[in-house]
């Protein structure tokens, strides 16, 4: 599976739905891995911007949400193929990899698909077509006495409705992907009123978690994050819907466009994409 280069350079992109996104990328879904130990990859957290230089055949910058660093999945991966490559690879990882991309400090970014910033950096043209990689499974999590008798379903929407009609507390856990994903589930349970169960007070990530359990509320998040913090709320909250489609979220691969950030090593970017992309490494 190679990148879609030069062919597509000057094509206009149109908005696609998931599933037509996949069937047009061709990409495969590789479940976010569960922390693996220390890999030996550059790896540093919300870094400085660097300098604009000319392109450097001999590393690829790539900058990473969290979620694909956080599991280990990402940074083992770079690590074994560094092995193979005649370029280092050194990786980052940031909420917003576009602004570092935008900056002249990478050369691949990596996202969920629908990244608040990803769609304005590709139609701006300083990304190539973006290329699906892997997901990473989102979990309906709730206390174990499971008041509205969701465990085990497999339509997130049934969960919701089901959370809506019995008036169990579900605590909004309000981070961009969460919120929209918390929306899809409302519409699809009919748009229920929300007054009296559904608690939006703004608590994003552990904090939205950790009011979850306390109050014996419903939520959601990302599985691998929730199971760093599983500890914390032990006998309290589980995770207890997993297998809806709706809850993997896709992450794709950017390539960034020299024509638009000088010194991109788009050369080395697609290398490494093609890859990530490979059957044996998907496998």
């Amino acid at each position: 599976m190679g990148t879609d280069d030069s062919r597509n350079a000057d094509r206009p992109v149109q908005a696609l739905g998931r599933r037509l996104f996949i069937a047009l990328t061709g990409g495969s879904a590789v479940l976010t891995a569960l922390p693996l130990g220390a890999v030996g990859c550059s790896r540093k957290s919300e870094p400085a911007p660097l300098a604009v230089r000319p392109a450097d055949a001999s590393r690829v910058r790539v900058a990473s949400v969290p979620t694909a660093v956080e599991g280990n999945l990402l940074p083992t991966l770079l690590a074994d193929y560094g092995k193979l490559a005649a370029h280092r690879v050194e990786l980052v990882s940031s909420t917003d990899p576009y602004a570092l991309a935008r900056s002249g400090a990478v050369d691949l970014a990596i996202s969920h698909y629908g990244h608040r910033e990803a769609e304005a950096f590709v139609m701006d043209g300083y990304g190539e077509w973006p290329r699906t990689l892997f997901s990473n499974q989102m979990a309906l999590l709730g206390p174990a006495s499971d008041p509205a008798g969701i465990r085990g379903l497999q339509d997130a929407g049934e969960a919701f409705r089901r959370i809506a009609d019995t008036r169990s507390p579900f605590v909004l856990n309000d981070i961009d992907g969460v919120r929209y994903l918390t929306d899809i589930l409302w519409n699809s349970a009919g748009r229920p009123e929300r007054s009296g169960w559904l608690i939006d007070a703004g608590q994003k990530k552990g904090d939205a978690i950790m009011t979850a359990a306390s109050r014996g509320a419903y939520t959601l998040w990302g599985l691998t994050p929730f199971l760093r913090l599983s500890a914390q709320v032990a006998g309290r909250l589980e995770p207890l819907v997993l297998g809806d489609p709706l809850l993997q979220r896709m992450l794709v691969s950017v390539v960034v466009r020299p024509s638009k950030t000088a010194g991109a090593n788009d050369a080395g970017a697609t290398a490494l994409q093609a890859y990530l992309l490979a059957p044996s490494t998907q496998a």
